[in-house]
């Protein structure tokens, strides 16, 4: 580790394929949830920024990304470009992996090689000269763990990565070993934000995000992926927190799923959502939504941007 009188602070994105653990490791470390987490991937759209200050040690400022895969619609197009524009401004890249899918697949059961997968998220950053970090994540479910020895042994020998860390987000595992190895590779400086700053998205967008993670929890098949989330209110009424927000579908059949029968799936979501923000916000908060559809909105270029999913070029 750093000695006592060295302080390391800098980027280091979390890139990896969909669904693979990247915003659970974040909001383990920093101890928040800013980066919502279900087990559909995609779940992740935006660039979130996670703040962590180790006393005496260093601050990190994570950055968690959308999955990079091949994608083909829009807005998937748009994430994917989002992940791979966020790898140009990092002092460091964790490459995190889903142990457990890297063990079962063909190529590496085979060949001892990267499935495409995987080897498609290297390219995304291979040429830019970024220390890589591979994380082993989700190694509570490989068993018996004996088998992780060789895999980590073949995996030493790919170029790209410093060091490989196994890990479980889930259960908090090997977390303090990854934040050591972390701010070793870190340059040294003073911090770049103030000590107690945890992110620099704005309350409204936390607010969007923990109404999305209710939804798509919730529903099932296209529902979650046509779901995008508006804020209108945003207003503090004494001690309560009052807020607003438009749930957009692509599909009149969307608008029904997520109303649900006698509006009791809008009731579940609101309940569960309003829940996440008192906790987050710490104060009561009074929540209405409204469900409309915006038809195919994820494949709009400009209404992706209004909902603040960015520009392709």
């Amino acid at each position: 580790m750093n000695e006592e009188s060295e302080f390391a602070s800098g980027f280091v994105a979390l890139v990896g394929k969909p669904n693979v653990g990247k915003s659970t490791i974040m909001n383990r470390i920093i101890g928040v949830k800013l980066s919502i987490t279900t087990n559909k991937p995609q779940t992740t759209r935006n660039r979130i920024l996670g703040v962590r200050t180790f006393a005496e040690k260093g601050q990190i400022g994570f950055v968690d990304t959308p999955g990079i895969h091949r994608a083909k619609r829009r807005l998937n197009r748009t994430m994917v470009k989002t992940a791979v524009d966020s790898l140009r401004s990092v002092d460091l890249v964790c490459h995190v992996v889903d142990t457990e899918q890297l063990m079962d697949s063909r190529s590496w059961k085979q060949n001892k090689e990267l499935p495409d997968d995987e080897a498609f998220v290297i390219e995304q950053y291979e040429d830019d000269d970024i220390p890589v970090i591979l994380v082993l994540n989700k190694v509570d479910r490989v068993s018996p763990k004996e088998t992780l020895l060789p895999v980590i042994a073949e995996l030493s020998e790919y170029d790209p990565f410093l060091e490989i860390v196994p890990t479980s987000a889930t259960e908090g595992d090997n977390m303090e070993r990854l934040v050591d190895v972390i701010l070793d590779h870190l340059p040294q400086g003073p911090p770049l934000f103030p000590e107690d700053m945890l992110t620099d998205r704005a309350e409204r967008f936390i607010a969007a995000e923990y109404i999305r993670e209710a939804i798509m929890k919730r529903t099932h098949q296209e529902v979650p992926y046509g779901v995008a989330v508006e804020i209108e209110r945003f207003a503090e009424e004494g001690d309560m927190l009052k807020l607003s927000a438009v749930i957009h579908v692509e599909q009149k059949g969307q608008k029904g799923i997520v109303i649900g029968e006698g509006g009791e799936m809008i009731k579940e979501v609101g309940s569960e959502a309003r829940q996440q923000l008192e906790a987050f916000f710490g104060r009561d908060v009074f929540l209405e939504t409204h469900v409309r559809v915006e038809r195919d909105w994820s494949e709009n270029e400009s209404t992706l941007h209004r909902f603040g999913y960015g520009r392709e070029t």
